[in-house]
C-alpha cells in the first residue's frame, strides 16, 4: 500500500494504492440496477445517523483539464493500481428511496457559510437558530460544498448535525459529493481560499493500531501514521491540514465517504453535473460504491473519475441547449421522469429545459459569484422555485 503526493503545475496529486473495499462487496461488481434495494424513507444518503457517528464554468473547464493536472507519474500510479487486501471498511449506502411528500433540494454552497443558512431556511429545514425545523421534509444539497469561500469546515459541521437532527425527526438530508469534494480529495487546490486552508490547519495526523492499513511504514505494524499523514508530508506546511482531512483515508474524507454522487427519490434522479446514458447504464449502485470505497483509503480511485463526462462533471444538461435526447435515454434506464442537476451557475436563477425532465438549480448564491438565494421544491408532480425575499 503506497501514497504518493507530488506537486504539479500548483495542483497537490495523491494517488492512493490500496486495498478492496469491504462491505460493499468488489468495485468492480456491477449490481442489478433495476434489482437495487429501496432504503427506508426515513433514511437520508450521506445523512444517515450511524454513518456520521461512525465516522459554474471557471471550474477549470471540465474534468479534462484537471487531468491533464495530475498527469505524469501521479497519474500512472493511480491508474496502474492494483488492489488486495485491506482493514478499511467501506459500507454500502443506499442509492434508491421512496417518493417523499415534499422534498427540496439546494444547490452549491461553495464555502459560503451565511447563503448555505439563507437556503435552508428558505426550504423550511431549520429555525433561526440553524437548528431543524422541517419535521418530515426531505432535503437534497448538489454538492460542492467546498472550495471559494472560507466556511466550508462550518458548513461541513453544520450539515452533519442536520442529518442526524433529521433523521431524528422523521425528515431526511442527502447530501451529495460535487466535483470539488472529489478534486479536494485528490489534492487538487487551486480554488481553496487561505480561509479556507487555515480552516483546516489544526487537523493532526491519525495513527493506526496496525501497520494494515497504513503506507510507508513497512507494515511493521503497530501504532503507525496512516495513509492522509504520510501523503501529507509531502506538501507545504499550510496544505498539510487540508491533505490530512481530505486525502482517501483522512477524516473528511471519511465523512465524505458517507454521502453519494447520484441518489432517486420517487421517480426523481439528483446529482451534481448530470447522468448521462452510459453512466445508467454502468449504474448509479456501483459508481457511488466505488467512489466511497476510494474515499475511505480502501481502494484506488475509479477510472470513472478520470472521465470528462461522469456525473460530477457533465455539463451536457445545463447548457443553454441541453442534450434532450440524452436525458430522456438516462431516464429511461434508471426508471426515472426527472433529474435535478447543478453544477453550472443559471445566469437567471433556476430554470429547467426538455420540457421540465431537468432542473438546473445552481444560482452561484455562495458569495464568490453573488447569484440570488433560490431552492427547489417538488411536491409529487409539482415543482416550485422558492425565492429569498
Amino acid at each position: 500500500m503506497v501514497a504518493i503526493g507530488v506537486v504539479i503545475s500548483g495542483v497537490v496529486a495523491v494517488a492512493v494504492v490500496a486495498g478492496a473495499c469491504k462491505g460493499g462487496g468488489s468495485a468492480g461488481a456491477k449490481p442489478d440496477e433495476r434489482g437495487a434495494v429501496v432504503a427506508p424513507s426515513g433514511a437520508g444518503s450521506g445523512g444517515v445517523a450511524g454513518a456520521e457517528r461512525a465516522a459554474s464554468a471557471d471550474d477549470g473547464g471540465d474534468a479534462g483539464r484537471v487531468e491533464a493536472d495530475v498527469r505524469g507519474d501521479v497519474r500512472a500510479a493511480a491508474g496502474a493500481a492494483e488492489t488486495a487486501g485491506s482493514s478499511v471498511s467501506c459500507e454500502s449506502v443506499a442509492s434508491r428511496y421512496p417518493a417523499a411528500p415534499r422534498v427540496v433540494a439546494i444547490g452549491d454552497l461553495h464555502g459560503d457559510f451565511a447563503a448555505a443558512r439563507r437556503a435552508f431556511a428558505l426550504a423550511g429545514a431549520v429555525d433561526e437558530d440553524g437548528r431543524w425545523s422541517g419535521g418530515d421534509l426531505v432535503v437534497v444539497q448538489t454538492g460542492d460544498v467546498l472550495d471559494r469561500g472560507d466556511g466550508e469546515r462550518a458548513i461541513s459541521d453544520w450539515l452533519a448535525k442536520l442529518a442526524i437532527e433529521a433523521e431524528q425527526a422523521g425528515g431526511a438530508l442527502h447530501r451529495l459529493l460535487g466535483n470539488h469534494e472529489t478534486m479536494n480529495a485528490r489534492g487538487d487546490f487551486r480554488y481553496v481560499t487561505p480561509g479556507g486552508f487555515a480552516a483546516f490547519a489544526d487537523v493532526e495526523p491519525e495513527t493506526t493500531a496496525t501497520g494494515a492499513a497504513t503506507a510507508g511504514d513497512g507494515g511493521a505494524g503497530g501504532d503507525a501514521p496512516s495513509r492522509a499523514a504520510v501523503a501529507a508530508r509531502r506538501l507545504p506546511q499550510a496544505q498539510r491540514g487540508r491533505a490530512l482531512a481530505f486525502s482517501p483515508g483522512g477524516a473528511y474524507a471519511r465523512r465524505l465517504a458517507t454521502l453519494n454522487a447520484v441518489v432517486m427519490i420517487g421517480d426523481t434522479v439528483f446529482t451534481h453535473g448530470g447522468v448521462l446514458p452510459r453512466w445508467a447504464d454502468y449504474g448509479i449502485e456501483r459508481l457511488n460504491q466505488e467512489i466511497r470505497c476510494w474515499l475511505t483509503g480502501s481502494a484506488a480511485m475509479p477510472p470513472a473519475l478520470s472521465e470528462a463526462d461522469n456525473p460530477l462533471w457533465s455539463r451536457d444538461y445545463s447548457a443553454e441547449t441541453a442534450d434532450c435526447a440524452a436525458l430522456d435515454q438516462a431516464l429511461a434506464t434508471l426508471g426515472a421522469k426527472r433529474m435535478v442537476v447543478a453544477h453550472t451557475p443559471q445566469k437567471d436563477g433556476i430554470s429547467s429545459a426538455c420540457d421540465g425532465k431537468v432542473w438546473r438549480i445552481d444560482t452561484g448564491m455562495a458569495a464568490h459569484y453573488g447569484g440570488p438565494t433560490q431552492v427547489l421544491e417538488l411536491r409529487g408532480r409539482n415543482v416550485t422555485v422558492l425565492r429569498a425575499q
